[in-house]
C-alpha cells in the first residue's frame, strides 16, 4: 500500500506563498501519478495539479487546473521522496484543506489526510 501525508498549510495574506509538501512511503513503486486536491467548505473537491510519478517520457509531466496555471508549480523532489506544490500569488479563494493523492493508473485510491490553507485578505 501507499502512504501519504501532507505538511506545510497554514495562514498566509493574499499575495504571499506557501509550500506544501507530501511525503510518500510504502509501495510507492506502484504510483502511476500524483495529484494535489482541495475542498474549500460548501464546495466539492477539485483538482489542482497532477505529476506523472512513472510513465517513461512522461515522467515529471506536470498538469495544472485553470485557476491555478501560472501561480503554483508542482514538482518531485527526488532526494526527499516528496511531491511538493508551490503556491504562489495566493488568492482568498484558495482557502480550503488539500489533499495529495496516488493512482496506479486509474482513480486515485491513496490518500493523505490533508492540510489546511487559509489566505486571509
Amino acid at each position: 500500500q501507499v502512504q501519504l501525508a501532507e505538511s506545510g498549510g497554514g495562514l498566509v495574506q493574499a499575495g504571499g506563498s506557501l509550500r506544501l509538501s507530501c511525503a510518500t512511503s510504502g509501495e510507492t513503486f506502484r504510483i502511476a501519478r500524483i495529484g494535489w486536491f482541495r475542498q474549500a467548505p460548501g464546495k466539492e473537491r477539485e483538482s489542482v495539479a497532477v505529476i506523472n510519478w512513472t510513465g517513461g517520457r512522461g515522467v515529471g509531466r506536470s498538469y495544472y487546473s485553470d485557476s491555478v496555471k501560472g501561480r503554483f508549480i508542482i514538482s518531485r523532489d527526488n532526494a526527499k521522496n516528496t511531491v511538493d506544490l508551490q503556491m504562489n500569488s495566493l488568492k482568498v479563494e484558495d482557502t480550503g484543506v488539500y489533499y495529495c493523492a496516488a493512482s496506479r493508473g486509474g482513480q486515485y485510491g491513496s490518500w493523505g489526510q490533508g492540510t489546511q490553507v487559509t489566505v486571509s485578505s
